[in-house]
């Protein structure tokens, strides 16, 4: 009897995560980027939007991601996910810190990337003496999929 709670506790955990975010998606060196259909070459660099019941949109460079969101139609509940330069872990857009790194070459040359956070840009020899920018700053008034802002 005492094992009911824990076991009911444990099947509406699951269900809750079961309808949370859609998760972000491993790339592979054959996707191409949505905006510039480059190939995504660096895991590094990459971005993308996942929504549930469509197909993952990959882009090469947070620069793409960024050109992107002016003009598409985001899909409902669609997520947007940047690579953490460091260590390539994918990370939400609207929480991930950016850096304008002019010794870094993107593939569009942007030179933006991004991290996890900031202890994670201080650890990336590539981030210093960079430029931080804001979630704004980088996205403009782009409407940001899965942004706890509702941008």
């Amino acid at each position: 009897m005492t094992r009911r709670p824990a076991a009911l506790a444990f099947i509406l955990f699951a269900c809750a995560c079961g309808r949370g975010l859609p998760a972000p998606v491993d790339v592979t060196s054959s996707d191409a980027c949505t905006f510039c259909r480059m190939t995504v070459a660096d895991a590094h660099v990459a971005a993308q939007v996942v929504a549930r019941g469509e197909e993952p949109r990959f882009f090469d460079d947070i620069g793409c991601l960024a050109g992107w969101l002016k003009d598409a139609r985001v899909p409902d509940g669609g997520v947007a996910f940047v690579a953490d330069h460091r260590s390539a872990q994918w990370v939400r857009a609207d929480r991930a810190v950016y850096t304008r790194a002019s010794g870094v070459s993107t593939p569009m040359a942007s030179s933006i990337i991004a991290h996890a956070d900031r202890a994670s840009r201080d650890a990336d020899p590539a981030a210093m003496g960079g430029r931080t920018l804001s979630v704004a700053d980088v996205f403009g008034s782009a409407r940001l999929p899965g942004g706890d802002n509702g941008r």
